[in-house]
């Protein structure tokens, strides 16, 4: 029998954590997330919120160094809204009970990140994102309106056009790991807040559980999807094999340290003005430069010129953290690496979180809103999460009346037909390093068209053998993720092959010079090609 909720959010970071409390004010919201709630993007953040909050800053200086980072292809309107939207937020998570870390009682400490001309960064401690969680999620357990199922995935949006009806999107199948069964969601409205898809590369920041699942389910679905190419890569995640990626948060350089070669020469003075200040495509570009150039396998990163007290007390998990390996970084360099890290392509929307598909709805990491261009500026992925839930909540109570009337109509169940359980793991472990692979190598920090080609072949061969493997077993969470790490590799390859220049996050050998030509959003829809369009 079908589960029926008013607003079914697949995702349970800041941005499905922050619209279910806003839509149960007003409906019934079913959250579904595929491991624990705190299993997000969210929780690993640790920078922090983007926000004017001081007499030297303005909204216009915090919309310039947006568009600034986005490469010209920010979008003014959405810039706007956010940047003059996000001090309310900032309040709104205060009274939601996050505990944000203050310079005097009652003064917010503000911080600096790459890219920023005034100190804007909220954060609490170096942990932002794990303290957002908190507070969110303590909120969302105490609403009476909210039900969360924990290890549930999301396998395919549910469309009426499959079955004779409208195009329009009325929830999602979604599988129950633990039961192995298929559950049938019906919503007056689904929302995708499922983040990232870092785990696309072999190398991520992000959790294990950034897969790409909202793009690869609204793209199936027949939405409309934008700005793949431009996937940001963080300049700094710890080298060292047995942590695991850890990232390194960019509020280090705002608070001075230094990135050096091994032989401890500063280098990040020769490639941008602003030096380790400089935009993260900047300094990711420069690293993965010098260590061509070098043969390092790193570079080095260097906060010990300041005060222990400050380093420890400003930085106290990431220094903790470090600690395990060995690593004090008060009195010494550190090794790091650039990694996959951001998503600034996604679903697009409008200015309310409605995606090109009726009855769909796209927050967080996983939309396109405009706001970030060819590359987001540090600390406004939280920030568009909180704007956007908002905004999307609030369009949803002035339409949820009419919605009601018009009933949630009768879907079929999930048909298993003639799928057996697979015997041959093996074949997604393979697949799956495969893909993973073949995209850090071919389609990563720099690219070219040959290694566009290559990675386009292999990436549509992996496609196949993973479509036969699809039909022809029971689905597990492993085989889903593999199916839509493969469909957003193939949306990432087909859009930096159709931008012909170098812009932002999509730097290309081939083309190097940034072209009006493709001042525009490269929009991709099934079955229609990659194209421009201005928005």
């Amino acid at each position: 029998m079908a589960l029926k909720t008013d607003y079914l959010v697949l995702g349970s970071g800041i941005a499905g954590l922050s619209f279910a409390l806003h839509a149960a004010q007003h409906g019934e919201v079913l959250i579904v997330t595929k491991r624990e709630a705190g299993d997000t993007a969210t929780n690993w953040a640790q920078g922090g919120v983007a926000a004017v909050l001081s007499p030297e800053d303005s909204f216009d200086k915090h919309a310039e160094d947006t568009n600034s980072a986005g490469g010209g292809l920010c979008h003014e309107v959405v810039v706007d809204l956010c940047v003059r939207e996000a001090p309310a937020a900032i309040r709104w998570l205060s009274e939601v009970g996050a505990n944000f870390s203050e310079s005097d009682p009652g003064t917010l400490d503000l911080g600096r990140e790459g890219g920023h001309t005034e100190r804007r960064i909220v954060h609490a401690g170096d942990i932002t994102g794990h303290e957002i969680q908190r507070a969110l999620w303590a909120a969302v357990r105490e609403s009476p309106n909210v039900r969360v199922l924990e290890w549930h995935m999301g396998i395919d949006l549910i469309t009426l056009s499959n079955f004779g009806g409208p195009d329009r999107c009325v929830g999602a199948y979604v599988l129950d790991e633990r039961r192995r069964t298929v559950e049938t969601v019906l919503a007056r409205a689904t929302l995708l807040a499922t983040g990232g898809a870092g785990k696309v590369y072999l190398y991520t920041s992000n959790p294990d559980v950034s897969t790409g699942d909202g793009v690869a389910m609204a793209y199936r679905a027949g939405a409309e999807i934008a700005n793949m190419e431009f996937y940001q890569f963080h300049p700094t995640v710890l080298y060292e094999p047995k942590a695991k990626s850890f990232l390194i948060s960019e509020a280090l350089r705002g608070e001075g340290a230094i990135l050096r070669l091994p032989d401890g020469e500063a280098f990040m003075a020769r490639h941008h003005p602003m030096a380790d200040l400089a935009p993260r495509d900047v300094v990711a570009r420069a690293i993965d430069y010098e260590m061509k150039r070098t043969g390092s396998e790193h570079v080095l990163l260097d906060i010990s010129h300041k005060p222990k007290d400050f380093v420890t007390s400003r930085f106290p998990n990431i220094y903790a953290h470090c600690l395990r390996y060995g690593i004090d970084m008060t009195v010494q360099p550190f090794p790091v690496v650039p990694a996959a890290h951001y998503m600034c392509g996604g679903v697009t929307s409008d200015l309310h979180g409605r995606t090109t598909l009726p009855g769909l709805w796209v927050v967080g990491e996983t939309a396109c809103t405009g706001l970030h261009g060819a590359n987001r500026l540090a600390s406004n992925s939280l920030l568009e999460g909180l704007v956007f839930a908002r905004r999307a909540a609030k369009k949803l109570e002035m339409q949820i009346a009419e919605l009601r009337s018009e009933g949630v109509p009768g879907v079929p169940e999930w048909q298993t037909g003639s799928a057996v359980p697979s015997h041959e793991a093996v074949v997604v472990t393979h697949n799956w390093d495969e893909l993973r692979r073949t995209m850090w190598n071919y389609v990563g920090i720099v690219r070219s068209d040959a290694r566009l080609r290559r990675a386009a072949r292999r990436v549509a061969m992996l496609e196949q053998e993973i479509r036969e493997y699809y039909w022809r077993h029971l689905v597990t969470r492993d085989l889903l993720e593999l199916r839509n790490i493969a469909t957003v590799a193939e949306l990432i390859i087909a859009s930096a092959m159709s931008r012909r220049e170098s812009r932002g996050l999509h730097f290309t050998l081939d083309h190097q010079d940034t072209s009006t030509d493709f001042a525009a959003d490269t929009v991709v829809k099934r079955g229609v090609p990659p194209h421009l369009r201005g928005r």
